[in-house]
């Protein structure tokens, strides 16, 4: 398609959308009674409309049935949580057997590597990228800790080359190589939050299984945003939030994921609680624990109700709109941002701007502002624009495919283009 800045080209894309529709079924903030332009779904996304209804009809059976609500509530509470395989499957790409929601994002990654980091005094490094998310580098750190090993010996970051902005794949599979004899853990996150790249996570499973490790991903940026398929990939383990661009609110439930060839084992290494016990037995009080077959074996406490229920809302959404429509406006809608924003840099001689973001991406482009700073952003957000600000001088953009219109990168140009004049 040929791109044109223009006003008139944005409203005819949305009229051709064929999600156009489910915008209308978010709630958006205003900035000067006008609703925003929102680019931070990468961070959280906006509230489903009928996530309202979600809670409130869980606070209903909470109030008419008290305790009863675990089995007589219209979606009983006490499998609330299986709900979610279906959906999740197909957004993850894999058996419903195979995902599950629980905990937290950070939470689950590290009972997880209960299971999948077993450190020997031989096999023990961990690769990770070069400055993942802290809470990543933080967890990883910890566990290598808890296992007696020095991080610093034990963590080896995968770097990008001088100059470069993004990771290459080939030095990834070159470290895991490098590093196969002592490797035990590859773990990285599916997309980078700062630039916004989509690791090859098919090829990286596959330097990594070769190697004899195990392979997890942190999908937080990579779950309803990119296609995957981690079944097939055989990638081991992986988790992720929910409240990005899955937009199930802040700071709420996560997904885990197990691969088949590790379910159904009664003596795998694994921190276990009441609700991952054989839910058929599960109130006879057993004190031996019998794993459930799936991946709810890694389930610890009963599930928060609450909390899921803005996520299965959110989901049900997903399961409408199917992944194929969502990643081909996706891909279309990030383009004509990268477009605007390449068009207003020759229009506006005091621009210069640099997108860091590689061609494999998502939704998200990074932005290094070159000869602008803080400034730029703080107009953007006066101006009803809600962006991410990183340092030293990074603006992250995130067109979410399923609230985001054509029209609002066209208009993002132009208040883009006031504010660089403006401030210059």
């Amino acid at each position: 398609m040929k791109f044109e800045n223009t006003l008139q080209f944005a409203k005819d894309c949305d009229a051709k959308d064929p999600i156009r529709k489910y915008r209308a079924q978010f709630y958006f903030p205003k900035v000067n009674n006008k609703e925003v332009i929102y680019f931070t779904g990468n961070s959280l996304g906006l509230q489903p409309k009928n996530a309202v209804d979600a809670v409130e009809e869980v606070m209903k059976d909470w109030r008419d049935l008290a305790v009863e609500g675990h089995f007589y509530a219209e979606k009983p509470w006490w499998d609330y949580h299986q709900r979610f395989a279906k959906p999740l499957a197909k957004v993850v790409g894999a058996k419903e057997s195979e995902v599950t929601v629980m905990n937290t994002l950070t939470v689950n990654l590290h009972l997880l590597l209960v299971t999948f980091y077993k450190p020997t005094a031989k096999r023990f490094k961990i690769i990770c990228e070069e400055k993942a998310f802290p809470s990543d580098q933080y967890m990883l750190q910890s566990q290598a800790r808890f296992h007696g090993f020095d991080s610093k010996e034990a963590i080896v970051e995968v770097k990008k080359r001088p100059g470069e902005h993004h990771w290459r794949t080939e030095d990834i599979e070159a470290t895991i190589a490098e590093h196969a004899d002592s490797l035990a853990l590859v773990l990285i996150g599916g997309v980078n939050y700062y630039n916004g790249q989509v690791f090859d996570m098919e090829r990286i499973t596959a330097a990594g299984k070769k190697a004899g490790a195990m392979v997890g991903w942190d999908l937080a940026h990579a779950a309803g945003n990119v296609a995957l398929q981690l079944h097939d990939w055989q990638v081991d383990f992986a988790a992720w939030c929910s409240y990005k661009y899955m937009n199930s609110g802040p700071g709420n439930v996560s997904g885990a994921f197990v691969h088949q060839k590790h379910l159904g084992q009664k003596d795998i290494r694994r921190f276990e609680g009441w609700w991952g016990h054989d839910k058929e037995r599960r109130f006879l009080m057993e004190s031996e624990f019998i794993p459930m077959p799936n991946v709810e074996a890694w389930h610890l406490s009963n599930p928060s109700i609450l909390s899921m229920a803005p996520y299965l809302a959110s989901l049900q959404i997903f399961e409408e709109v199917g992944m194929h429509a969502l990643l081909a406006k996706r891909d279309q809608l990030t383009a004509y941002l990268e477009f605007v924003l390449k068009s207003i840099d020759a229009e506006v001689p005091q621009s210069s701007f640099e997108i860091i973001t590689p061609v494999d991406r998502a939704c998200q482009l990074s932005v290094f502002l070159h000869g602008q700073g803080r400034d730029l952003f703080d107009y953007l957000m006066k101006a009803g624009v809600i962006v991410d600000w990183r340092e030293p001088n990074v603006i992250r953009l995130a067109p979410v495919p399923l609230y985001c219109s054509f029209e609002d990168m066209y208009r993002f140009g132009q208040i883009l283009k006031t504010g660089i004049q403006t401030l210059s």
